[in-house]
């Protein structure tokens, strides 16, 4: 059952304004977050949480949610006061979350329970569910809000397409890639949607409205990530320890960086792009051109990340 809010008591970071910027990021074997001050690289505090954290989303920029998939939980974050407000226990194998832009909705994959659940964040409890019919993993929300993609398995075989309208939910398809699917985002413009491989060294880019691949491009080893920032598309191979950087347009490569080995995840907030390394345990911060600004050890194993503002 989740844990009460006071209704009159809503966090102030869900209000926005200014702060520290933070990366955020998780410490999987030792049941901590690790603030990590964006300007200098330093640990600023380690923060307990529930057992096992595993992936970590933004909400409305100074909160966060992360997925204790091994618990079948997620925690809420206040990251104004860097303390766990809320615990939810209603899910089996919580695993990626989309947030809308108002930062009310968080949309959660239970690979578990092969659905999608709805969490009001300021109420802290799941009010709405749509079945997928498969293990949903990685998801992507529209600029819009007004649609979801998501990969129904590590080497997914399929991607559904969701309607979205604050907490109601309605499958409007299902695509079959052209390979086992593993990472969906869409772009800032909402105009594609970039679904990376979970079996083999390619990406397909999506008309999203017609949901037509427009071209495909060549990548590292699966599993690929991928995350957005301005005209850039960053996409990671932990399994080959690298960082492609392509113009979001046409695809056109740009760079490739080096990272150490087991950066999988990957997420950009506050003019950087941040991946940790689930073998390493280490965050690389990487500035907008993809050179990498700084690496910091944070604890024996990160399986991801992301942004907030702490005040």
């Amino acid at each position: 059952m989740p844990v009460a809010l006071a209704l009159g008591r809503l966090p102030r970071a869900l209000a926005g304004g200014g702060g520290t910027p933070l990366a955020l990021v998780t410490a999987d074997l030792e049941s901590q977050l690790v603030a990590v001050e964006v300007s200098s690289g330093r640990v600023l505090r380690r923060i307990e949480t529930a057992p096992g954290p595993r992936s970590i989303e933004t909400v409305t920029g100074t909160g966060a949610l992360i997925a204790h998939t091994g618990l079948g939980a997620i925690s809420i974050l206040d990251a104004g006061s860097l303390s766990v407000r809320a615990l939810l226990r209603d899910f089996d194998e919580p695993r990626y979350t989309a947030v809308d832009a108002a930062g009310r909705y968080a949309y959660v994959t239970d690979s578990g329970r092969g659905d999608l659940a709805v969490v009001d964040v300021l109420r802290g409890v799941v009010v709405a569910r749509l079945g997928l019919d498969g293990p949903a993993r990685h998801v992507s929300l529209s600029s819009s809000g007004r649609r979801l993609w998501v990969a129904l398995g590590s080497k997914a075989e399929h991607v559904a397409v969701v309607d979205v309208d604050g907490r109601r939910l309605r499958l409007r398809a299902r695509l079959q890639p052209p390979f086992r699917a593993h990472d969906v985002g869409f772009t800032p413009d909402g105009a594609s949607v970039w679904v990376t491989s979970g079996d083999r060294d390619t990406i397909a880019v999506y008309d999203s409205r017609r949901r037509r691949i427009r071209f495909r491009l060549e990548a590292d080893a699966p599993p690929q990530h991928v995350t957005f920032f301005g005209p850039r598309a960053y996409v990671t191979s932990g399994d080959d320890g690298a960082v492609r950087v392509h113009d979001v347009r046409d695809g056109r490569l740009l760079r490739r960086t080096r990272v150490p080995l087991g950066s999988y995840n990957v997420q950009q907030g506050h003019g950087m792009v941040a991946t940790p390394s689930l073998e390493r345990g280490t965050l690389c911060l990487l500035a907008e051109n993809g050179r990498v600004e700084r690496e910091v050890r944070v604890a024996r194993s990160s399986h991801d990340a992301c942004f907030v503002l702490s005040r």
